[in-house]
């Protein structure tokens, strides 16, 4: 379907393959991205898939919700465009999307 490239802090790149319907974070999961840990599972209740979206691609991904905006504000490094990759399901139209993975998850 197409790929989605992940940035860790210390800039190594890991371009994966998505699948449209997925999470993110599942994604990054089944590609074994450093960083991104994932410990609940995806049920947005730990804040360990943060990823700070490109800005360019931010109205692509939609927007946060409020329990996803309260785990986030818990994030010491919560950027403007921090998402949880579990929040985040793939579209096609997120062939070519980069994010970059902060230093440390909570």
């Amino acid at each position: 379907m197409g790929s989605i490239t992940f940035i860790e802090h210390n800039g190594n790149q890991h371009k994966v393959d998505i699948e449209e319907g997925s999470s993110l974070m599942q994604a990054a999961m089944d590609n074994s991205v450093p960083g991104v840990d994932a410990d609940c599972g995806g049920e947005c209740a730990c804040g360990t898939c943060h990823v700070i979206v490109d800005k360019n691609w931010v109205s692509v991904i939609g927007n946060t919700t409020e329990i996803e905006t309260q785990m986030l504000d818990m994030t010491p490094e919560k950027a403007d465009t921090s998402r949880l990759s579990c929040q985040i399901t793939v579209t096609e139209a997120m062939d070519g999307m980069v994010v970059r993975l902060p230093e440390f998850q909570m």
